[in-house]
């Protein structure tokens, strides 16, 4: 058995030290630097619910989950539905004024002679869903994914700036 000499062991060693140092910096960086992620400690569940002419205004409903939910005519001003899940939901006449719906999933919702003055509906996707006699002076639609044809029939009424953003709402619909 023959017994490496130190001349030769010295380059096993430092290649060793090195995978030391990489596993003690990338400890040290996660132990100092990296942000734990929770799980939402509740989560707001509406699914199928009568919610007809409820106040949820000034609310955090951050995540809130309202599929197949009827809230005609309920109140969501002012309300934080940031990542919030609209799917299928009947809005008509609801109030929306100033609400925050920035990445909100509100597909399939028709949103008929609902007050969306203001609201915020930045990257929300908002797929087959209708906004008929909506008023959406000063609405935020930047980067929301809606259906071309709603997007037209809503740049014939878009009008204003949204005092949060600062976006106007032709802009934020890329009307022409």
């Amino acid at each position: 058995m023959e017994i490496l000499s130190l001349k030769e062991l010295k380059p096993f060693l430092q290649a060793f030290l090195r995978i030391i140092l990489a596993i003690a910096l990338a400890w040290l960086w996660v132990m100092l630097f990296a942000t734990p992620a929770y799980a939402q400690d509740s989560s707001i569940n509406y699914s199928s619910t009568d919610l007809t002419n409820r106040d949820f205004s000034k609310k955090n409903l951050v995540g809130a989950v309202f599929v197949a939910a009827e809230m005609r005519g309920t109140n969501f001003q002012g309300a934080d539905l940031t990542n919030a899940i609209l799917t299928k939901g009947v809005m008509l006449g609801a109030n929306l004024e100033g609400a925050n719906l920035t990445g909100a999933l509100v597909d399939r919702v028709t949103l008929d002679n609902a007050n969306l003055k203001n609201a915020i509906f930045q990257e929300a996707t908002m797929i087959r869903s209708r906004f008929y006699d909506a008023d959406i002076t000063g609405a935020d639609f930047s980067d929301a994914i809606i259906d071309r044809y709603q997007v037209s029939l809503l740049c014939d009424k878009a009008s204003g700036v949204n005092p949060l953003t600062g976006v106007s709402t032709r802009d934020s619909l890329g009307c022409r």
